[in-house]
């Protein structure tokens, strides 16, 4: 019986020291590297959650905009500029400096600022994106989405691409 008691003992002191160890590690993981969302809602449709049926399941890479790097076409994840506990994933359009047509903003043409993205949904007038609140700050970046790994049928790498006629404007173009 004392045996069993030690034993019973000797695993319960493992579990405990290895959980204390495995949580900050686990947390120190998903902090820095990547974590996986859930998208859900319209605004990014028809590239993610294309029935409306389902919501996809994204993995942020957080490791890879440490530096705040990202791409025109990339899918990121920012805290919401209207909502500081919520975040929400939209697809980058322009980048500091690009000047960008507006899709319903208060000015027709923007230049982004010095520190800032331009960034929108897929799916146009079921979006809360920068044609609502304006250019968003590199500092609400919180991931890059990289892959969608939910549902199994959708498994896929997410690349960087612009919607047609999304974009910054060339020097070329007429801005009226």
């Amino acid at each position: 019986m004392a045996q069993a008691r030690t034993a019973g003992r000797k695993y319960l002191k493992a579990f405990v020291s290895g959980f204390f160890v495995a949580v900050p590690v686990t947390v120190t993981m998903l902090d820095r590297f990547a974590y996986v969302a859930r998208v859900e809602g319209a605004s990014m449709q028809p590239f993610l959650n294309p029935d409306g049926s389902d919501s996809d399941v994204v993995l942020l890479n957080r490791w890879s905009v440490r530096n705040f790097q990202v791409q025109r076409g990339d899918i990121v994840s920012i805290v919401s500029p209207k909502n500081p506990q919520q975040k929400i994933i939209k697809r980058v359009i322009g980048l500091e400096g690009d000047f960008i047509r507006t899709l319903g903003y208060k000015n027709r043409y923007v230049r982004v600022p010095d520190g800032h993205f331009w960034i929108e949904g897929d799916h146009h007038g079921h979006s809360l994106d920068s044609n609502s609140f304006g250019p968003v700050s590199v500092g609400l970046l919180h991931g890059r989405a990289s892959h969608i790994i939910w549902p199994p049928h959708r498994w896929q790498r997410i690349s960087p691409v612009l919607p047609p006629n999304r974009g910054p404007l060339e020097p070329s173009e007429d801005q009226d």
